[in-house]
């Protein structure tokens, strides 16, 4: 008859680590070139209208960002506000924020520097129009509007 063998414990082979650091940093460089940081956090509500011709802009490091709409805190009322960067503020102000932001491009950039206002879509056309009277007196000329795209 057949012997019975005690079966010696077979060892599990160990897992190899070494190319782990790359994993980790293969991943860590994927999500630091994907995310975006947000650069402007929002003190005004912004629901931009449709429109059926949509331009895309092309240099959009060259784009500044005039926000219009409602204030986000009930305190402030609901009358439209003008956000310039991170704080409200008032129509005068538009002229010394064109200046700074023409001041932080370089010389070669600055006549290429355009305007993008972000309106509410309930926001009443006479502040758009003191900004862009505002925009006039500075020497910004280049003007866009941001829009959802929409039907045809």
């Amino acid at each position: 008859m057949a012997k019975f063998r005690k079966k010696k414990k077979k060892e599990v082979p160990q897992i190899s680590t070494s190319s782990l650091p790359d994993l980790v940093f293969i991943l860590l460089f994927f999500f630091m070139i994907t995310t975006t940081m947000r650069e402007v956090s929002m003190r005004v509500r912004v629901k931009l209208p449709t429109a059926t011709e949509v331009q895309k802009l092309e240099k959009k490091s060259l784009v500044s960002f005039i926000y219009i709409g409602p204030p986000l805190e009930t305190k402030l009322g609901t009358e439209s506000r003008i956000q310039l960067n991170d704080e409200l503020a008032r129509i005068e102000d538009v002229i010394n924020f064109v200046a700074q932001e023409r001041e932080a491009r370089s010389e070669a950039d600055r006549g290429l520097l355009t305007t993008s206002l972000k309106c509410h879509n309930e926001t009443k056309m006479g502040v758009i129009t003191d900004v862009k009277q505002e925009l006039r007196k500075a020497g910004s000329f280049r003007l866009h509007y941001a829009t959802l795209k929409g039907e045809k």
